[in-house]
């Protein structure tokens, strides 16, 4: 009989124990879901291109909403995730400039997206880490970077490509390294300012 009372005594303040440990671990969850830590898109779209890009609407809009991450607590990021996602999803979906439709750039969007919805199925997990939405903030943020790299490569690319004014032979481009895109643009400007084509040039001495 005592062993049994002794046994169920013994039970009682396990449980309770336990109880205590469980309780104190979710309030730490909790108190590190609180603490604001800091955020960066390390490359942003060149301010030499910000008119390139004015009347883009949708890249815009997931620009200024990660600026709140700048300084924000885990528990702000969450609470901001499903809209994150949606304006991500608008970016995707919008209208572009002609000179975005194409793979390289839809490619840098979609792993953006998909970080984005990763972070938003977070908010669905009651017992989710701090260290976990931080790593994947961090992992968004270098998507938009990579998004906003992209835009500056290929705005870069077309100024380079309307300033050309000389046959490619002439100036040491390697034509076998030009893709389809830059050999039209090219030929055009050629056309454009009347240059003559070297090839042409040496069919004339033939």
């Amino acid at each position: 009989m005592k062993n049994s009372l002794f046994f169920l005594v013994f039970v009682i303040f396990f449980s309770c124990d336990k109880k205590k440990v469980e309780l104190v671990q979710k309030q730490e969850i909790k108190s590190l879901l609180r603490v604001v830590k800091n955020y960066n898109v390390a490359e942003k779209v060149n301010p030499l291109f910000i008119k390139d890009i004015e009347d883009w609407e949708e890249l815009k809009a997931v620009d200024n909403f990660l600026s709140r991450f700048k300084k924000a607590s885990p528990n702000e990021i969450l609470s901001n995730a499903l809209e994150l996602k949606e304006l991500v999803k608008s970016l995707k979906d919008g209208i572009k400039a002609p000179l975005f439709e194409n793979a390289s750039f839809n490619t840098r969007v979609n792993i953006l997206q998909n970080e984005t919805l990763r972070l938003s199925d977070m908010t669905f997990i009651p017992s989710i880490k701090s260290e976990e939405v931080t790593m994947q903030t961090d992992k968004i943020m270098n998507a938009f970077s990579a998004v906003n790299s992209k835009v500056n490569s290929i705005l870069l690319k077309k100024g380079f490509e309307d300033d050309i004014d000389l046959d490619i032979d002439y100036i040491g481009l390697d034509s076998t390294k030009i893709d389809s895109v830059s050999r039209k643009s090219i030929n055009t400007k050629l056309k454009e300012n009347k240059i003559p084509n070297k090839n042409f040039l040496k069919k004339a001495k033939q």
